[in-house]
């Protein structure tokens, strides 16, 4: 079994997922508003529609891979989030298909640094 490492970029709306080894980008937004002018992600539903579309294009094929996801939020986030918004974040990477998921909030990140955070460094 062979990891995929994906770094998910979660906006307004919108979702981007990144392969970390292929260097490619999906980008998703949601057929229906998910975000509420106070949180990013206020309709569930449509927000782990919306992540589970662009982690299974960002994955690519193949059965026997496990998927790693670091997921960002990278609006709505002065402050700090709120236990329940990084919960929100963390179900929706193992939603997605992730056997791991990390939640990061800061600046964005290069493929090497998402791939340490997920390997806990």
């Amino acid at each position: 079994m062979f990891n995929t490492d994906l770094y998910v970029q979660v906006g307004v709306n919108r979702v981007v997922a990144r392969n970390v080894s292929t260097g490619q980008n999906f980008t998703h937004t949601s057929a229906q508003p998910f975000s509420h002018p106070r949180m990013l992600v206020g309709n569930f539903t449509e927000a782990q529609a919306t992540v589970k579309r662009a982690v299974a294009e960002a994955k690519g094929s193949g059965l026997l891979k496990l998927i790693r996801v670091l997921m960002h939020p990278t609006e709505l986030t002065s402050g700090g989030l709120s236990q329940v918004e990084e919960r929100v974040l963390h179900e929706l990477a193992l939603g997605s298909g992730a056997s791991k998921a990390v939640v990061w909030v800061g600046t964005t990140l290069s493929d090497d640094a998402v791939s340490a955070k997920l390997n806990g460094r």
